[in-house]
């Protein structure tokens, strides 16, 4: 394991006990808890995007603070709906944001998860064509994004002879390199494979929306085996990155006990979602020594080169600082990672 960050899902809400009860506090407790986790050694700093709800929405204003306030450590999504968005306003949003950050945003894309609108993207004027899926909506999207920020010209200009000219003009500012730190949330096996076939990393999460019987690690350890398969086989140069998510939370003072119990007997689940039978992932919960054999037997994450945790957010910055430092020091070296705090 090489590198290790957080996932945020951002919420918020005015309910006992939250820390996080407006959307103001979710923007800023992120921004914090980004200072924290790069001071603790952690290499990533994930936030969730999410329409019509009281989480993220708008990512790139988050990012551009993150990346203004920190240094080192990388910024991301996990993942952006590409249904909803302006492909080529975002990759004028996204190029400022990652030279704000001198080259470090690693972003997460694609169809996006089930969501509380009842097609929500038309609303926002993106209306899939006749035969179009909203799966077809969001990969026609992120095409003319990842052609964008690779500065392929786009507009025509207006020539001296009055007349408009052949597409010379490219999408400002660009930013060298982003286009290598795309990645797409693949949650099936032919997904991933698409993903490698584009020349895009691999973001795989806690949820697979497929199931063969077999425990969900496996299956995800799968999944990376054909995308990195088929990633050979398009022939690109460069080596792809692959990440996972995990819900790892340890248990080592009352106040954890409290919230999540002693931990232990945390299973896969099976259900439906979107008419799919899907395997979610199990939550890793208890003592940390334990969750540390526990997750180094696990297929998928010793597969993987980048490691997400899914975070309680709405427990405020000082108790998500604490995990990441526990986890940080009890947990993943195990996974023989190493804190980039010590290498600098």
């Amino acid at each position: 394991m090489k590198r290790i960050g957080f996932l945020s899902f951002g919420h918020w809400q005015a309910a006992p006990g939250s820390q996080t009860r407006t959307a103001a506090d979710a923007l800023v407790q992120s921004i914090e808890l980004a200072e924290a986790a790069e001071e603790i050694g952690l290499d990533g700093a994930y936030f969730r995007v999410h329409h019509y709800a009281r989480q993220l929405a708008s990512p790139f204003p988050l990012l551009a603070a993150v990346g203004a306030r920190t240094r080192r450590i990388e910024i991301g999504t996990g993942v952006i709906d590409m249904r909803y968005e302006n492909p080529l306003a975002m990759a004028e949003n996204a190029a400022a944001a990652d030279l704000i950050s001198a080259g470090r945003l690693q972003l997460g894309v694609s169809r996006g998860s089930p969501e509380p609108a009842l097609r929500g993207s038309e609303t926002f004027g993106y209306v899939p064509a006749e035969g179009e899926t909203d799966a077809d909506v969001a990969r026609r999207h992120a095409q003319v994004f990842r052609a964008a920020i690779a500065g392929q010209p786009i507009a025509r200009a207006l020539g001296s002879n009055g007349q408009p000219t052949a597409p010379v003009l490219a999408i400002q500012p660009q930013s060298p390199g982003l286009s290598d730190r795309i990645w797409w949330g693949a949650g099936t096996r032919a997904t991933a494979e698409w993903t490698a076939a584009q020349g895009m990393n691999l973001m795989s999460s806690t949820l697979l929306t497929e199931d063969t019987g077999v425990p969900f690690d496996q299956l995800q350890a799968e999944q990376i085996a054909l995308f990195r398969s088929a990633w050979t086989e398009a022939g690109w140069e460069r080596t792809p990155r692959v990440s996972v998510s995990r819900s790892v939370l340890p248990v080592t003072t009352d106040l954890d006990r409290r919230y999540f119990g002693n931990g232990g007997g945390d299973r896969d689940q099976v259900g439906l979602l979107d008419g799919a039978l899907s395997r979610f992932g199990r939550s890793y919960t208890g003592d940390p020594e334990r969750i540390a054999e526990e997750l180094s037997q696990d297929a998928a994450v010793r597969a993987a080169d980048t490691l997400l945790l899914t975070i309680p957010n709405q427990l405020g910055v000082e108790f998500n600082a604490r995990l990441l430092q526990t986890v940080a020091e009890h947990i993943a070296p195990a996974l023989g990672w190493q804190s980039a705090a010590a290498a600098v």
